[in-house]
């Protein structure tokens, strides 16, 4: 088989819910947030925003507050990827934000398996009680919608990615029945 870094890293990727509370580095999240805006986008649109939160009191209320985000008691870091349809004119913005904020959200995923951090796609969109969550901490505005919460750190301890291939998900040409 090919194997290359690219490949790798993606086959490599894992959730990493515990982690060490060193800090990360400033240059390694611009590296990261660059990675999430370099993805495919209808029409070019963009209707991302990301919010880079590493102050330990809005991380906790966070976590106070999301269910299945309690692990960002112990991240250093959370992205929150938020789809932007403040532009009511801009119909591609406003029927495909998910596709284009979910694309987004892997390029981060995969940029922080690159470097070596850890991290874990945490749902908001489409719970309407955690959507609110985020947008009431971080004082969003009407028109940013919170797709997820991203946990980012170091990981503490060895996790190992799980095999997901399974030859039975691939139809080739059409399906027969």
């Amino acid at each position: 088989m090919c194997m290359n870094e690219t490949i790798k890293t993606i086959l490599d990727r894992r959730s990493v819910r515990k982690f060490l509370g060193k800090p990360i580095e400033k240059e390694k999240i611009d590296l990261i947030l660059r990675a999430g805006m370099a993805a495919p986008s209808a029409r070019n649109r963009q209707p991302w925003k990301f919010f880079a939160v590493d102050n330990r009191d809005l991380l906790n209320s966070l976590a106070d507050e999301l269910p299945y985000a309690k692990m960002l008691y112990q991240a250093p870091l959370a992205i929150i990827v938020c789809g932007d349809i403040r532009d009511k004119e801009d119909i591609t913005a406003q029927t495909f934000w998910m596709q284009d904020c979910s694309a987004a959200v892997e390029n981060i995923l995969l940029a922080i398996q690159s470097l070596k951090l850890g991290a874990v796609w945490t749902a908001c969109y489409p719970k309407e009680d955690r959507i609110e969550i985020p947008k009431k901490i971080l004082n969003m505005p009407d028109g940013i919608i919170p797709l997820c919460v991203i946990p980012v750190g170091y990981p503490n301890g060895e996790s190992v990615p799980v095999e997901k291939f399974k030859q039975e998900n691939i139809v080739w040409n059409k399906f027969e029945g």
